[in-house]
């Protein structure tokens, strides 16, 4: 089960790498989406994938097997999670005032800030 997530996290990687390669400011945005997706992935698949019972310490205070999944990188996704989301959201609102501002969403176009081109 943890090889199918791990290639599948490569795929969602390999495919929002391609969409940010592409100059579309949009496509950008969603390649961004899909890498935080296949970076989790990646954080969940490596706390190993186990249908067995939650990380709890019985009264004990023994440790809990190793049959049992790791609590950390859920915590992890949990917060990341959060972040990718408010990071998404920022970055679209960004989006939508450079499409107002230049009237497109091509990044090789959007040239206010720097100098003119010396045309001889």
């Amino acid at each position: 089960m943890e090889t199918l997530v791990a290639c599948l996290a490569g795929f969602l990687v390999s495919m929002a790498i391609w969409l940010m390669l592409s100059g579309n400011l949009m496509r950008f945005l969603f390649g961004l989406l899909l890498l935080s997706n296949g970076v989790n992935l990646a954080i969940l698949a490596a706390g190993r994938l186990t249908p067995g019972a939650p990380p709890l310490l019985g009264a004990s205070g023994a440790l809990p097997p190793d049959t049992m999944a790791n609590a950390l990188p859920q915590a992890l996704l949990l917060t990341a999670i959060v972040i990718g989301f408010g990071l998404f959201a920022f970055a679209l609102a960004l989006t939508i005032r450079a499409y107002r501002s230049f009237g497109h969403l091509e990044v090789d176009r959007m040239r206010s800030a720097e100098p003119a081109e010396d045309r001889r």
